[in-house]
């Protein structure tokens, strides 16, 4: 690949926490940065470092784990057998080499069973003596979260199996989708609220999956598909009669699965759903292809990610050509300027495209974008859409480029470009309208402090000069609001009554709130922790600030430089007046010194998820840490902890407890008890 090993090093570490990142976005935030394809591509380019490099190759990459959905609010159960990925692929020479491989491994007869691969999110349903016992999401493929309260409230989802047959206990999985129906009609209810709307289908049926009251779950109009019980949990020979056996026992199976024999039959399904999968009421993205026989499948085995008998074929992004029409420089809440393209309207991927991300100027250059150009527009995996090239057949003679503004067009400010930036930005971050406005809409959105305002609000209340910085929100009294136009009597009292509410958000969400620049969501909950108080991060140096774990350089500068801003720090101030939380919160009662003085980095899996675990040590006394060193006290490692950790802490005489070593040193029922795990046999989700 041309690189020497410095290079390759850099490049697998750097690819390594774009694809994490980006895992926690699809999983966590149902909010993804990047298309399917890719992220597909930057994890093929993993792949093959590491087969190039394999010192290089630990066992926490992504190429060797799946990504996690776990979230702080829910009980976390094991799943009685790890619920994997699946191999994706976008080329059909793929398809015919995983063909040809099962050809050459098997010595015995089979065929192949192709499903749509449907774009959700996984699902493991338990059904026991017949009735839904559990359901949990994939979580990180070992443990998942319990959402068995919501499931109940999808319609499809059966609460009592029908028909005879059916094991004393067994899982199902499949996905749980949201039907374009749904999806439209719950994006207009989100749009009338002023709420962010979801960006697709896959997005909104998992953020509606995770929420916390099941009658909010009943209106949101999911479905549930499933599609495979693990090998072991009832005894037919195919994985297509185990299916047709859930059928029958009333469960929701997809009947759009076909028998085939060949790569032939393969590609012909392939061709057909390509074509007519726009026609189905829900969204798909590819085709699964599993050896059908059991027996094939048990010898095929698995790898560490994913299963040897079975791969996607994700179908390419839809793309349509249309022409530029104008670019607009849009200026976000941090400064950045990003050119969008306006175009003449066209149908793609389910909705109407009018505008397109160019994504910044070397962007630009790279696509040779030209005044007037017609462009290819791509919508992969539903995201935003970009533009992916130019039409140069299409192009007028003479069209020029269009240049790109030197200074703000929204406060005419002279644009600056950080060394290592790939954007412009606009320094005049505490007087440009668009950014400020911008920092209100962050300051209110749901992660954040949930108030109940959107953009409508924003501008209506910035451009009467009632709210400048986020302060002013708690200054608002109901009079003013029942003069401006729209507002009543019930709108007025529901936004007091939720700014009222965020009184109670904690210090983390406050201070990922305040949208100092780098500072993401969890980078703020990390910060929050280490220092315990907004007083104590403000008079923060440059070098306590990069002993957070995970702050580097760039963030540390970033939050050195907000908090020696005399606006900021009055700014600070009248909201800790205005009674926003701006410590870490401790449970009075439920805090011991069992880990008082105690340095504790943990890794790997547990039976409760990583945040419940650092919580509990905080409250305990201990400090968690995100490296090992000679401060140390103990490393907790539950199940396939990191191996660099592992071995530091071996080298270094740093002790290592296991989960069950860790309880004994806690205050009794601190934790609930370990539920036990059969890990004899691994399957996908």
């Amino acid at each position: 690949m041309g690189m020497d090993f410095t290079q390759a090093k850099q490049r697998i570490e750097q690819l390594k926490a774009v694809l994490w990142e980006n895992s926690r976005k699809y999983y966590v935030e149902n909010a993804p940065t990047m298309s399917d394809y890719e992220y597909d591509q930057l994890m093929h380019e993993l792949e093959d470092l590491e087969r190039e490099y394999p010192e290089y190759a630990t066992a926490d990459s992504p190429t060797r784990r799946v990504g996690s959905d776990l979230e702080s609010g829910f009980a976390k159960y094991p799943h009685q057998y790890p619920m994997l990925s699946l191999g994706n692929t976008y080329s059909i020479g793929e398809v015919e080499e995983f063909a040809e491989r099962a050809s050459k491994s098997l010595e015995i007869p089979f065929t192949y069973c192709c499903e749509l691969k449907f774009d959700g999110t996984a699902i493991c349903l338990t059904y026991r003596n017949g009735k839904l016992f559990r359901a949990l999401t994939r979580g990180d493929g070992v443990v998942g979260d319990d959402v068995t309260a919501n499931a109940r409230r999808i319609a499809n989802v059966p609460e009592k199996l029908q028909g005879e047959g059916w094991p004393a206990e067994f899982e199902i999985r499949g996905e749980v989708l949201m039907p374009y129906e749904s999806f439209d009609r719950l994006n207009r209810e989100r749009e009338a609220n002023e709420d962010q709307p979801f960006a697709n289908p896959r997005n909104a049926a998992s953020g509606s999956l995770k929420l916390q009251d099941p009658e909010e779950v009943a209106k949101r109009g999911l479905m549930c598909t499933l599609y495979h019980i693990p090998t072991g949990q009832v005894d037919y020979p195919t994985h297509d009669e185990a299916l047709k056996a859930a059928q029958q026992w009333g469960l929701p199976v997809s009947d759009k699965r076909r028998l085939c024999k060949d790569i032939d039959e393969i590609e012909a399904y392939i061709a057909y759903w390509d074509t007519a999968r726009k026609e189905l009421p829900y969204p798909t993205d590819g085709i699964v292809i599993k050896i059908n026989e059991m027996d094939a499948q048990r010898q095929l085995g698995f790898t560490a990610k994913s299963p040897r008998w079975a791969v996607a074929y994700k179908f390419k992004a839809e793309q349509a050509l249309t022409p530029i029409l104008s670019i607009d420089y849009q200026v976000g809440r941090t400064g950045a300027v990003t050119p969008v393209a306006n175009l003449e309207p066209v149908f793609l991927s389910g909705t109407m495209v009018k505008r397109a991300t160019l994504v910044n100027e070397d962007q630009m250059a790279m696509l040779d974008i030209c005044e007037g150009d017609w462009v290819y527009v791509e919508k992969g995996g539903e995201i935003i859409p970009k533009i992916t090239g130019v039409e140069e057949s299409k192009r007028v003679p003479g069209a020029k480029r269009p240049p790109f503004p030197k200074v703000c067009p929204d406060c005419g400010t002279p644009l600056v470009k950080s060394e290592g930036e790939a954007k412009w930005f606009c320094p005049n971050n505490d007087g440009c309208p668009t950014q400020i406005k911008g920092k209100l809409v962050h300051f209110v959105s749901r992660k954040a402090m949930n108030v109940l305002a959107g953009d409508a609000t924003v501008d209506q209340l910035y451009n009467l000069d009632l709210v400048h910085t986020p302060a002013d929100f708690y200054d608002l009294r109901e009079s003013q609001l029942l003069m401006l136009e729209g507002w009543k009597e019930r709108s007025a009292q529901r936004f007091l009554d939720s700014l009222r509410e965020s009184r109670n958000v904690p210090f983390e969400r406050v201070l990922f709130a305040i949208g100092i620049r780098y500072v993401g969501e969890t980078t703020a909950r990390d910060i929050a922790r280490h220092f315990g108080d907004i007083d104590t991060l403000a008079q923060a140096t440059k070098e306590e600030l990069i002993a957070v774990p995970d702050v580097g350089e760039v963030v540390a500068e970033s939050l050195y430089r907000y908090f020696r801003d005399e606006r900021h720090l009055i700014e600070i101030q009248r909201l800790k007046a205005a009674g926003l939380q701006m410590s870490v919160q401790r449970q009075g009662e439920n805090v011991s010194d069992a880990l008082a003085g105690k340095t504790i980095v943990i890794s790997g899996n547990f039976s409760v998820s990583r945040d419940e675990i650092k919580a509990l040590i905080e409250a305990n006394g201990g400090k968690n840490s995100g490296s090992v060193s000679g401060k140390t006290s103990f490393l907790l490692a539950g199940s396939k902890p990191g191996p660099e950790k592992i071995k530091k802490a071996e080298s270094l005489g740093v002790q290592i407890l296991d989960e069950e070593a860790f309880r004994k040193l806690l205050p009794e029922g601190s934790l609930p008890e370990m539920p036990q795990n059969d890990d004899t046999e691994l399957t996908l989700f």
